[in-house]
């Protein structure tokens, strides 16, 4: 067979007023191969031709619209049906392997991803802080092209925003954001579906965050550019989530966006009351000052009680019981924190059967 040279490009665009354009992923064409490719990507007999190749990555909620998301999310109560059922014939990643690489630690991210990846037939290597030291031992563009040569797809949980832009940017395998400074879109899909799963629906809600304007917020305001829903953050002034994103989803108008110093007047009529960690990795230096600020947005019973007998609570793991919120709150009938953790493997799930093509 006559060698034919491959130009494979990846191009994205972006609207994304919050990403410079430096960020905007796209790359070289890859040069010559003395071997002949035989997989999916398809290569053109002249080099003067190029052929687009579709990237697929997921690392912003609204980089996708909301037909896909919808589909995902059934894809995933789909899935999820089947592993409970104890059928274990489904294998659609057999013989696929996973990157997971981890700056940051965390148990569920970990677990959900390596489990969820092995249940579905493929293996994951688990790669630690000290494994890559990525952007200090060896460059995140030079890590992405050797670890897309060994695996099938690559999930990231790193600090820096950054970091998983440019894995995707330099990947030709899909790349998954398991969560960065900025946000945390996975977290927001298994949200929706323990929601579907508790409430009956998604669309229509209220949702009604309250502590730091985080990279959990940032997911929530992304998820109100492309699903209709009411979003308020309650938040104490000073620690409001970014101005841009908050803009952004404004500006998509498909959902009601609520940034509010007052937490009892916000929580009234939710559907869902959500919180999570005061100080986040990385601001542990700063938690006693947050404390101190953040008196009053503690959600406990007298919180739940305003927000009416229909709100249930979740969390998004781990608490620290008795600061944002009581051991009372998280404990009751109405507190979904336990589903709404299991369903972070089955929302991931359907987002690594979507972007490799299952």
């Amino acid at each position: 067979m006559a060698v034919i040279p491959c130009h494979c490009y990846r191009t994205v665009a972006s609207d994304k007023p919050y990403l410079s354009g430096h960020n905007l992923r796209h790359r070289a064409p890859f040069p010559s191969s003395s071997v002949s490719f035989r997989r999916r990507i398809s290569c053109v007999a002249s080099p003067a031709v190029t052929q687009k190749v579709a990237l697929k990555d997921f690392l912003h909620i609204d980089d996708f619209d909301k037909d896909t998301i919808l589909k995902m999310l059934d894809r995933a109560i789909e899935v999820k049906a089947l592993l409970k059922s104890g059928d274990r014939s489904f294998r659609p990643f057999e013989g696929k392997t996973m990157s997971m690489i981890f700056t940051k630690p965390s148990m569920r991210t970990r677990v959900s991803f390596e489990t969820g990846f092995s249940l579905l037939g493929g293996h994951a290597i688990y790669l630690g802080p000290d494994d890559i030291q990525m952007g200090k031992r060896e460059e995140t563009r030079d890590i992405a092209r050797v670890l897309c040569r060994y695996n099938d797809i690559i999930m990231a949980r790193v600090f820096a925003h950054q970091d998983i832009l440019d894995l995707a940017k330099y990947a030709t395998v899909p790349v998954i954001n398991g969560l960065t400074d900025y946000n945390h879109p996975c977290q927001i899909m298994a949200d929706a579906l323990t929601m579907i799963e508790h409430i009956g629906r998604f669309e229509g809600t209220k949702v009604v965050y309250v502590g730091d304007g985080n990279n959990i917020v940032h997911s929530w305001l992304l998820m109100a550019s492309v699903i209709p829903f009411h979003f308020v953050c309650a938040c104490p002034k000073g620690f409001e989530p970014d101005a841009k994103t908050v803009e952004k989803a404004r500006k998509a108008g498909i959902s009601k966006i609520e940034i509010t110093n007052d937490p009892k007047e916000a929580v009234k009529g939710a559907d869902v009351v959500y919180s999570d960690v005061w100080a986040s990795m990385g601001q542990k230096e700063e938690a006693e000052h947050r404390r101190q600020v953040f008196k009053g947005f503690q959600v406990n019973k007298d919180l739940m009680e305003m927000a009416g007998s229909k709100a249930f609570f979740m969390h998004c793991l781990p608490a620290e019981r008795g600061v944002e919120v009581t051991d009372e709150v998280i404990e009751a009938p109405n507190s979904i924190v336990f589903p709404q953790a299991e369903n972070r493997m089955h929302a991931q799930n359907a987002i690594m059967l979507h972007v490799l093509g299952k």
